[in-house]
């Protein structure tokens, strides 16, 4: 990981949320932004920016998310997510994310992710599956 990890560093992205992020449970006409599709959002943001600041053969694995959904999104509309590092003890990072459509502010996340070397973790997820052929 490179010495430009460091706590208060932001990022912001837009995203529209489409027919994939929307959910319609409550009606045809009554799409709205999906909790599941906010928190991958707020997840691939986090990873692409700790991939600015890790080495190669480095990526990040999430390892918890804890959001409040706080207002409805419409199908349409964009929303704006901006991602802040709080924390960094070792390889362990801890953000915060606002979500923001054009009238709201329709959700606040902390998210926790680890730093991981993909070797090791291959290593380690061949022996996990040896270990079931057994």
């Amino acid at each position: 990981m490179k010495a430009s990890l460091q706590p208060g560093l932001t990022k912001t992205q837009t995203v529209v949320v489409d027919v994939a992020r929307a959910t319609r449970h409550m009606g045809e006409h009554l799409g709205v932004y999906a909790t599941p599709a906010m928190v991958n959002d707020i997840e691939m943001l986090c990873r692409n920016f700790l991939r600015e600041h890790v080495d190669p053969g480095e990526d990040s694995v999430g390892t918890r998310v804890d959001i409040h959904h706080l207002a409805a999104t419409p199908e349409g509309m964009s929303v704006e997510i901006t991602v802040k590092i709080l924390a960094v003890d070792r390889r362990a990072v801890t953000f915060e994310a606002v979500v923001r459509d054009a009238i709201d502010e329709v959700g606040r996340c902390t998210h926790h992710r680890f730093i991981v070397d993909l070797e090791k973790l291959k290593e380690r997820l061949e022996a996990k599956i040896a270990k079931t052929r057994r």
